[in-house]
């Protein structure tokens, strides 16, 4: 029987590569967001300075007009309407109760 070969020694790992942020999904000439995010397939993002609202689902992206409107946060029913909800300065607001702008 043969004498067991030593092991060889282990080679460094190659170091991580930094996470990838969330990509915009809105045009560039709106700016920067006052508040954006996803949930369930579904992204947002706000922009006060404009009063627009832009929801992306499934790679299509809708713009609304928020008018007065400073939205803050969204709650999604889930559902066979999948109903948004707003939260804002005056209250909740529906998706459905704002002007779809494309």
């Amino acid at each position: 029987m043969k004498p067991m070969e030593p092991m060889k020694p282990m080679e460094p790992m190659k170091p991580m590569e930094p996470m990838k942020g969330m990509e915009p999904f809105w045009p560039k000439d709106l700016g920067e967001p006052a508040t954006s995010g996803s949930q369930n397939g579904m992204k947002y993002a706000f922009f006060p300075d404009k009063h627009r609202l832009l929801i992306e689902r499934d790679g299509q992206v809708t713009t609304y007009d928020s008018g007065d409107h400073r939205i803050g946060g969204v709650s999604q029913a889930d559902g066979s309407t999948q109903s948004l909800t707003f939260s804002s300065q005056n209250g909740d607001v529906d998706l459905g109760s704002l002007k779809k702008l494309d």
